[in-house]
């Protein structure tokens, strides 16, 4: 149990790390040698150019001029100082409105903090109950007088606390009603403001039912020219290309190593560039480099174009799936968000995700597969939840040492010491716990790709709900449950079995030292870490030294990285969930969360101007899951409050607080209908006044050029190569008017087999019919 010097101890320690890398970053950022990597959006935009190409030796790799030291903190009013249109307009709408998720932190918990610290904190200070307690071997510190614990069985003074729950729910509802309405009506507007996207334009079409009688192609061709005759504009057939995409990344990076020698010659040509064959040139035969390569990429050329043969002839290379473009707007929202056949597991649409957002590998896993897949995922999902428990029990034995000297005596002598107690309590278990996660958001993402899902946006919003739901069952749960055990162990063993859940209700709000100390590690520390950017600046230097080779390879070497919203948000949303469920609980916890949002915010707002390069634009669809979550924190607090409650033997008390899972329950409710609509469908309305805008500015527009290729596979859009471009060139579908091949017709009442509806007996009979206006 920590007490209040290890809380001082942790927080001395963490501030310090804190300023450290504060420290090191305002100097590394002056340096010309690290300008790409803590300014990479700007080179990526084209704004900026690099210090080392010009100026005298020395300046190109040190920054010489001492007045900018004496500045060192000016990145910090700089990042806040960008107005938000202009930050949507530099960083996309994604990024500022994850930005707005830390000022609904601040909104929240800054008036709560300073009512919780008004009211509840002299209620729960005025009290002896621990120190009675203590004569039962229940654990406790001073820091836990501030805590509901501290409150006598069957007090009058709960009614503060069930009064305060009301106001903390009654203002977190209004703080995310009307966030939600916001940037409802920012997404709205950044949508009639948006320029021109193939995405606006397109629908992604899945389980395309099998025909005998036409190719994949032809048959979506057909369906879409019956059923949307005025409105059809083109296709694109998905390829299964992964094969493909491998042997032309291998052929890139070849391509890369014989650019190297070739230069490397070119600069002394009295010797030919050697190397060895064998791994990483480590060992095997010896042989010229470049005649090397040249006949590596000669070999390449050949499969790869064998594949693409084989991807353009073989039925089973295309897959049922298409991205299907339409003239206008209004009509690819009338697509996405209507059925399409009468067999509803037929011809499944949605809106396709910006060609930059496609996740091309999964688009090869077939459709009736993916439940399965999902299956397996999800009872995968729930024996890691289990299992992790292990792990964290071991972190709460490291934040229970009073716990454990009554079971193990023998390591009192060591544990005793002042400061390794201090440190053991107040920073170790905080640190162990962060070790514990560090690979636990790759695993997640693996699992989300494993599960099908066709656009990284969709993968990270996956990956981003169960790293939540992992904190709440693992971290938050987990932690309270083991270290009530362990901190409680003596009083536990010594009790009869109806005074354990009184220990209990004693006992839990105790848990915020710990998860104190877990803040100062994770949101103190490590936001200073993040803008240090520590990993990025050690990779791209090792990149630098011994793998740049061109000016090409310079670019790629840097990582801008993305603001990572699978790993970001459920971080955030932990912070949430303390902060609610202990307002009422054990208010102290309070203020460290504030800092953590205030010190993120300004943190994450520098890194999405200079560094973070988004790698899609969702238009902010990700708040119903934002909205959502504060909700199950909210109700987790409610219902940890009754229980809490029960305990103390309020029972006159205690009914009061079952309206309020009920009213949040009814408030997310109305949220969801009013709010979430935006967020799920684009508004016809919306659609036609955007087409009507760009048909009068643009009479001229040829939407069927600019839409021809946006969904074609990147394996097939060669920068340099020639064969890359005749791949284009054979896969372009032309919206030609052709025939249909099926044996049913207009004049036979058989039905076709496949959609249960009779066919024309041509496609040029539905165009009569359905002239263009």
């Amino acid at each position: 149990m920590a007490t209040l010097g290890d809380i001082g101890v942790s927080a001395a320690i963490n501030l310090l790390t804190a300023f450290i890398f504060l420290l090191a970053f305002a100097f590394l950022r002056l340096q010309p040698f690290n300008d790409r990597v803590y300014f990479p959006k700007w080179y990526l935009s084209g704004l900026r150019s690099s210090p080392t190409h010009s100026g005298a030796f020395v300046r190109r790799f040190v920054n010489l001029d001492f007045r900018s030291y004496l500045r060192f903190l000016n990145w910090m009013p700089e990042a806040i100082r960008m107005p938000e249109p202009e930050l949507i307009e530099h960083a996309g709408l994604d990024s500022a409105v994850y930005l707005r998720i830390y000022l609904i932190g601040l909104k929240i918990f800054v008036p709560i903090t300073f009512l919780a610290w008004a009211i509840l904190v002299p209620v729960n200070w005025t009290n002896s109950t621990l120190e009675l307690a203590k004569l039962s071997n229940v654990t406790s510190s001073d820091i836990d007088k501030l805590s509901i614990s501290n409150v006598p069985l069957k007090s009058q003074r709960f009614w503060a606390h069930i009064v305060m729950a009301y106001v903390f729910t009654f203002w977190t509802c209004y703080v995310l009603m009307k966030e939600y309405e916001k940037v409802a009506t920012m997404r709205l507007q950044f949508l009639a403001s948006e320029s021109r996207r193939p995405d606006q334009f397109t629908v992604l079409v899945r389980n395309v039912p099998p025909d005998p009688d036409e190719s994949v192609s032809e048959l979506v061709e057909h369906f879409f020219l019956v059923n949307h005759p005025d409105h059809y504009l083109t296709h694109q057939s998905v390829y299964n290309s992964n094969k493909l995409a491998k042997l032309v990344k291998k052929k890139k990076s070849m391509q890369n190593w014989l650019d190297y020698y070739q230069l490397k010659y070119s600069r002394n040509q009295s010797q030919r560039p050697m190397m060895k064959t064998g791994f990483l040139g480590l060992w095997g035969q010896k042989v010229d480099a470049i005649d090397h390569y040249i006949s590596e990429i000669e070999k390449l050329s050949k499969e790869i174009a064998e594949e693409r043969e084989k991807v353009e002839t073989d039925p089973k290379s295309i897959l049922p799936a298409a991205f299907v473009s339409f003239r206008s707007r209004w009509a690819a929202a009338v697509c996405a968000q209507t059925q399409q056949s009468r067999n509803p597991t037929l011809w499944l649409t949605e809106w396709a995700p910006e060609p930059r957002d496609v996740y091309w590998n999964n688009l090869a896993i077939p459709y009736v597969s993916l439940a399965i897949r999902r299956l397996i995922m999800n009872v995968t999902f729930f024996f890691l939840t289990f299992f992790f428990m292990i792990p964290i029990a071991f972190v709460q034995a490291l934040a229970s040492i009073e716990g454990i000297e009554k079971r193990a005596s023998f390591l009192k002598p060591i544990i005793e010491i002042k400061f390794i107690k201090s440190v053991i309590q107040g920073l170790l278990p905080g640190i162990a716990l962060k070790l514990f996660l560090i690979f636990l958001p790759t695993i997640l993402m693996i699992m989300s790709k494993f599960e099908g899902f066709t656009s990284l946006s969709s993968l990270e919003r996956r990956s981003a709900a169960r790293y939540y739901f992992f904190n709440i069952v693992n971290v938050f749960l987990g932690s309270i449950i083991t270290g009530t055990a362990f901190e409680q162990l003596n009083s536990f063993i010594k009790q009869s079995a109806s005074e354990i859940p009184k220990t209990i209700g004693v006992a839990i709000p105790m848990k915020a030292t710990f998860f104190i100390t877990y803040i100062m590690v994770d949101g103190w520390s490590g936001i200073a870490g993040e803008v240090l950017m520590l990993k990025p600046l050690i990779i791209f230097h090792l990149k630098n030294f011994f793998l740049v080779k061109t000016e090409k390879d310079r670019e790629e070497a840097m990582d801008p990285g993305s603001i990572g919203f699978n790993t970001g948000e459920p971080r955030i949303q932990f912070y949430f969930l303390l902060g609610l469920v202990y307002a009422t609980v054990t208010p102290v916890l309070l203020p460290f969360i504030i800092i953590f949002f205030a010190f993120a915010y300004v943190v994450f707002r520098h890194q999405i101007i200079n560094v973070y390069n988004q790698e899609y634009e969702s238009g902010a669809a990700f708040w119903p899951d934002v909205h959502g979550r504060v909700i199950i924190a909210l109700i987790i607090s409610q219902v940890l409050m009754i229980g809490l409650l029960s305990t103390k033997e309020a029972a006159q008390s205690t009914p009061f607080l079952i309206a309020l899972p009920v009213l949040t329950i009814w408030f997310n409710s109305f949220c969801r209908g009013r709010y979430e609509p935006a967020f799920k469908r684009y508004p016809l309305q919306e659609a036609m006044m955007k087409d009507t805008l760009e048909r009068a500015r643009e009479p001229n527009l040829n939407l069927k050029a600019y839409l021809q290729n946006a969904y074609m596979h990147p394996v097939f859009k060669g920068d340099d190569d020639e064969e890359d471009e005749d791949i284009s060139e054979k896969l372009e579908i032309e919206s030609v008017l052709v025939p249909t091949k099926r044996q049913s017709r207009r004049n036979t009442p058989v039905p076709s087999r496949i959609s249960g509806a009779s066919s024309p007996s041509s496609l040029t009979d539905v165009i009569k019919e359905h002239p263009e206006p």
